[in-house]
């Protein structure tokens, strides 16, 4: 079993995750389409994700993308905020 990384750590790749896809995750969590739990459970998957290290050098190599990457366990979950995110613009 993998051991689980530094809570702040993950938490920090999660923000940085959610600007680089432009998934907005605290004005989500501020407008209610990400609760708290939600959110906690991203930081979660995110700790016992075997490709955080690696995510970690993606995140500096890139100022924005489309998506997360396939590997990122939060990935569905990042395009949903997106999407919720621009439904809220249009």
């Amino acid at each position: 079993m993998q051991r689980l990384g530094r809570i702040m750590e993950h938490h920090r790749l999660v923000l940085r995750m959610g600007q680089v896809v432009g998934s907005d995750i605290v004005t989500g969590h501020q407008q209610g389409r990400l609760s708290q739990r939600d959110w906690a459970d991203m930081v979660r998957r995110c700790q016992g994700c075997e490709w955080a290290c690696a995510c970690e050098d993606w995140l500096e190599r890139t100022e924005t993308a489309n998506e997360a990457p396939r590997t990122c366990p939060n990935r569905a979950r990042f395009a949903n905020l997106k999407q919720q995110d621009s439904r809220k613009t249009q």
